[in-house]
């Protein structure tokens, strides 16, 4: 049995899958609707639409 020094955690990691070192590394985009060039926290892979910060709130689905 190996030594676990996080208090008998298995999953390892912890804090939830958030990074903390630091700003979030940004990468340039443009606007599936409006055309406007944004900056987005992830790398876009071409095969999904990307909106900026306007349009992502029109297309968002409502909340209960």
């Amino acid at each position: 049995m190996g030594y676990n020094d996080r208090g008998g955690n298995s999953r390892g990691g912890g804090g939830g899958g958030f990074r903390s070192s630091g700003p979030r590394e940004m990468h340039k985009a443009t606007c599936s609707d409006c055309k406007q060039e944004t900056e987005v926290p992830f790398k876009p892979s071409g095969d999904r639409p990307v909106y900026c910060r306007e349009c992502f709130q029109k297309h968002r689905p409502a909340r209960y």
